[in-house]
């Protein structure tokens, strides 16, 4: 396998998912109206009667979305006066030199300039071209904390630095001072055990459902109620708290109850909850599906084969037959049927939550249905292509038996293709379900998809969308490289890409 070729294919991957990317940005920006963000937006609809409120509101939440590039007279005067001087206040009046020359000069750049129905002051805006949003976006995609990142003005004698030190939790940790996080690095008890919040990836503030919220956090963050345990605070204060002391983050105004708990601004965090975060049910359930598919596809596919036409063969194409013919919806409703009815299983996964076993079982033999039926199909189709080739009637004619060209070289060639769709698998377990998620209610990622589409939550759309590209472009260079392992024969070069 060879260096060049992987880099060369790592390359062609990046520029993939940029031209997704630019198309989502291209459909988003140019194809929605932009007034659609605020179909759900409870504070637009109280801005009704207040006019410049209103307009205010509008244009600064789509300069903050990067819509447009928005600039009122008060930032304009305010690079020439001082704020509440007697110059600043006539300078933002209408009839004044300031506002005039701030006409003159924004009409020269290209912006459109229009007044405030109430006040009469000037305000202008111009749209930012496509690619240029697109590069901001990629631009601060990727953040990394250092001691040097804490902008405050407020607290101009803050400490920068990094020591080793321990988390109250008695994990080891580099710690920092003028970072964003205080526990750059850290260990501790839950899975993987050692954390880092050193690099992240910045998709932006979810709007306007999960307003507020930023985009990653709202993937990843544990759901359901607060764990609470007993907690002492670097103050020494106790109390029962679901803290996780790891995503600690400078905040600039403490209140009362943050100078009780800690003794620095680093006071802003998450707490544990009972329930995995979306994404990670999902995966959970996706990946406990996908074991499942292959624990029974494949040797049923297998059977099959040996079987051909036989009963075994012909029961196991009724149920392909039956899960291709029938809509999944129907096959998912009826399967729900019979769980709930016969084996008193429960009908929505927020019964008794992602802690029972039970509430685990209907969904992920649902979401397994159609893949233990892709597999068998193609395991079939596979296994029987290789016991007609000609090698067989090599393998038979040496004096080897059935069991030794079986194992020793049918299956071992019918499973290559199988083999490489394994990452693409891995990858879906991310992506969710939808229609298995909606049925039985369960908190995933099947769900986030096509609710920021409704909610034209364009930050969100944008996140998921480089999300699932890379993923899944990523996904089937691993497919490449798996398949390499499985069989020798097979190289990936950089002349002529699979030999």
């Amino acid at each position: 396998m060879g260096k060049g070729y992987i880099w060369s294919r790592l390359l062609r991957s990046v520029l993939s998912i940029l031209i997704i990317m630019l198309i989502v940005f291209t459909m988003i920006y140019t194809m929605v109206p932009r007034e659609n963000i605020f179909f759900e937006d409870s504070t637009y609809r109280k801005l009704s009667s207040k006019s410049d409120d209103k307009t205010e509101y509008v244009y600064s939440t789509w300069q903050k979305l990067g819509y447009l590039d928005y600039v009122r007279i008060n930032d304009y005067c305010l690079t020439l006066y001082e704020a509440g001087t007697p110059e600043m206040s006539e300078a933002v009046k209408p009839e004044s030199k300031e506002s005039q020359d701030f006409v003159r000069i924004y009409t020269e750049k290209g912006y459109t300039v229009e007044k405030f129905l109430g006040n009469g002051r000037y305000y202008a805006y111009k749209d930012v071209p496509m690619i240029r949003r697109m590069a901001s976006w990629l631009s601060k995609l990727i953040v990394i904390d250092t001691p040097l990142s804490v902008k405050d003005e407020t607290n101009p004698d803050l400490p920068r630095s990094l020591s080793l030190g321990r988390t109250p939790t008695g994990g080891v940790a580099l710690i920092g001072s003028g970072s964003v996080h205080k526990y750059l690095l850290y260990t501790d008890s839950h899975f993987p055990w050692l954390h880092q919040n050193i690099i992240k990836l910045n998709f932006g503030t979810s709007y306007p459902s999960y307003q507020g919220l930023d985009v990653m956090r709202v993937l990843f963050q544990s759901q359901g109620t607060e764990v609470k345990r007993h907690v002492t605070f670097d103050t020494g204060y106790e109390t029962d708290s679901g803290i996780n002391f790891g995503t600690l983050k400078y905040k600039s105004v403490l209140d009362r109850m943050d100078k009780k708990k800690f003794n620095d601004n680093y006071a802003d965090y998450e707490v544990f909850r009972n329930q995995p975060s979306m994404i990670g049910t999902s995966f959970i359930m996706g990946l406990l599906a996908m074991g499942l598919a292959y624990l029974l596809g494949l040797p049923i596919g297998v059977l099959m084969a040996r079987r051909k036409d036989k009963l075994a063969d012909k029961l196991g194409m009724i149920y392909i037959i039956f899960i291709i013919a029938v809509p999944s919806l129907a096959y998912i409703y009826l399967f729900r049927y019979i769980g709930t009815t016969l084996f008193n299983l429960p009908s929505v996964f927020t019964t008794y939550g992602p802690g029972d076993v039970r509430s685990w079982i209907l969904p992920v033999i649902s979401l397994a249905l159609p893949s233990i039926a892709n597999l068998m199909l193609w395991t079939r189709r596979y296994v029987v292509d290789q016991m007609s080739a000609d090698y067989v009637k090599f393998a038979k004619a040496k004096g080897l038996n059935q069991r030794e060209i079986f194992n020793g070289h049918i299956f071992k060639n019918a499973v290559i293709p199988i083999a490489q769709g394994i990452p693409t698998s891995l990858a879906g377990c991310i992506t969710g379900a939808i229609i298995t998620e909606a049925i039985y209610s369960v908190g995933g990622m099947g769900k986030m998809l096509p609710s920021a589409i409704k909610q034209y939550n364009n930050v969100m759309i944008v996140a998921l969308a480089f999300l699932f590209s890379t993923v899944s472009v990523l996904s089937v260079l691993a497919g490449d490289i798996v398949l390499t392992k499985v069989d020798p024969r097979i190289s990936l070069s950089e002349k002529a890409g699979r030999s």
